[in-house]
């Protein structure tokens, strides 16, 4: 199958999930100036998938599917928990951020709240 193999030949549709949630992990934080929380947050002290600190702090959580998909099913616990766990790591934001498999593009799920502060910030920034 073309794509099958990834750099090393190895058949990544054998890898285990772990392994496609630390690759999307490891690239949103690179790319948000984040850093990746320890085991995926299943610690006691730390929660979520990445963070960013500063005065406009994040939590975020990380979804992939391990194949190439079109569609993906988003939860509404994922959004509790990660609101949940976004106030015990004192963080002022969250997100969810989900891709539709290995090497697609993230989409980032943000609240109602934060929307109309970036869309405030996005007509007003013309001016």
């Amino acid at each position: 199958m073309p794509g099958k193999f990834g750099k090393y030949g190895v058949d990544e549709t054998k890898k285990p999930t772990r392994y496609f949630s630390k690759k999307q992990e490891d690239g949103v934080a690179k790319l948000i100036g984040g850093k990746t929380t320890p085991n995926s947050g299943a610690t006691p002290w730390a929660k979520g998938d990445v963070q960013t600190s500063g005065s406009n702090s994040f939590l975020i959580e990380c979804k992939t599917k391990t194949s190439p998909s079109q569609s993906i099913t988003i939860k509404k616990e994922w959004f509790e928990k990660n609101r949940d766990e976004m106030i015990f790591n004192n963080k002022e934001h969250q997100a969810i951020v989900f891709s539709f498999g290995p090497g697609e593009e993230n989409h980032y799920i943000i609240d109602e709240y934060l929307f109309l502060e970036l869309l405030d910030y996005l007509e007003n920034r013309q001016k």
